[in-house]
């Protein structure tokens, strides 16, 4: 008797839509495409060619019994044969790694595996820096198109922090752009709002019907037609720089916040202050919005805030970024530090300045996951 076990090659994160020779590039669109990609999960085992599996055969074990060497004495080895001295030998434990169906077309390429806990992208008019804190696995995902429609100064961004895994990251990830896009192009100029909002309404309705466990908090930057139209659901923050000065474009999410506390309160839940500090809702939970949330959906809402602003010549740069960012550096530290290696000197560095804000906060004792994102607002006006 034998059995067979599938084993992938599972990568912890990686771009599942890049546009550099280590990842995946698709040739049917002119958008430059770059997305964070898919984790382990506990979700099924994936036999697409975007999960390549290979097949190992495990003989059964011989079937005549084995001697239990530490219980048997020595001295009886040699000289006694009953059957009240022998022992079957349990087999070693498996371990096999839980592989997940992608939702790219592309086949993940990993980066951050064998104890790499690092990954960097330096796109067009874009850096990402991500690197993995204490948890098991990271949980962070990116997502960044480059020349919607065909149009160089039209973009889309977005930074999404997991929480219970990575699988809503991962979906939002690979699909908020495009719902959005397309709630987008059924709408008039002056309906965007509700268009982003609707976008990201869908994504969570989508997630929700896959039976996935898992949420995320999302912050995103639609640039279209000299606007920035900046959402987020949670405490993945955007500030931007106007002039050297740092300016917050959303507002976390979290049930600290006066007006959150008073929508969860109204649909019957509850927020409390546990032991270190953080506000919870229903003792579990400390953001109040995002996608997924299954188990909390009744006050978690996907709806997203959203300011829109023109571009204009003294926005230098905006930062996307998780809150494992924000919860050790300010907003004007940020700025200024991504400045001095931006701006007024002969060789900007990006994504050297993202970096730095990382290793800042990982200095100051964050052990989160980090994810920051520079976008250069200069090569959109």
């Amino acid at each position: 008797m034998s059995c067979t076990v599938a084993i992938a090659n599972s990568p912890v994160f990686s771009p599942s839509r890049v546009s550099s020779s280590r990842f995946c590039k698709s040739s049917s669109s002119p958008e430059t495409i770059t997305s964070l990609a898919r984790s382990p999960s506990s979700s099924s085992l994936s036999s697409s060619p975007s999960s390549p599996l290979r097949l190992i055969r495990l003989q059964k074990l011989p079937s005549g019994l084995i001697r239990a060497s530490n219980d048997v004495p020595s001295s009886s080895v040699t000289n006694s044969t009953s059957p009240t001295l022998l022992k079957r030998k349990r087999p070693a434990r498996l371990d096999i790694p839980i592989v997940s169906t992608g939702f790219g077309n592309c086949p993940a390429t990993p980066a951050v595996t064998e104890g790499r806990r690092e990954m960097e992208i330096d796109g067009d008019g874009y850096s990402v820096y991500c690197k993995k804190g204490r948890r098991e696995a990271m949980e962070d995902r990116y997502s960044a198109v480059v020349g919607l429609q065909g149009d160089s100064k039209q973009a889309f961004f977005g930074v999404f922090d997991g929480h219970g895994g990575a699988l809503a990251a991962e979906f939002a990830a690979e699909k908020l752009d495009k719902y959005i896009l397309d709630e987008v192009g059924k709408r008039d100029e002056n309906e965007i709002e509700e268009a982003v909002k609707d976008g990201y309404l869908k994504t969570d309705t989508e997630f929700l019907k896959g039976e996935l466990r898992g949420g995320s908090c999302c912050v995103t930057v639609l640039i279209r037609r000299g606007n920035l139209v900046v959402s987020n659901a949670g405490d993945c923050r955007a500030v931007m720089s106007r002039g050297g000065i740092a300016e917050a474009l959303t507002s976390d999410h979290r049930p600290s916040r006066n007006d959150e506390k008073d929508r969860i309160e109204t649909l019957g839940g509850y927020v409390d202050c546990c032991s270190n500090g953080v506000w919870r809702i229903q003792g579990s939970l400390a953001v109040s919005r995002g996608i997924g949330d299954r188990h909390l959906k009744q006050w978690i809402t996907a709806e997203p805030e959203t300011k829109i602003l023109r571009i204009k010549s003294d926005h230098e740069f905006l930062i996307l970024a998780s809150d494992g960012l924000w919860d050790k550096v300010t907003n004007q530290e940020a700025v200024d530090i991504t400045r001095a290696m931006c701006l007024g000197i002969d060789k900007p560095e990006p994504l050297s300045a993202c970096k730095k804000l990382v290793d800042l906060s990982v200095s100051r004792g964050s052990a989160d996951d980090i994810s920051v994102m520079l976008i250069q607002l200069g090569r959109f006006y």
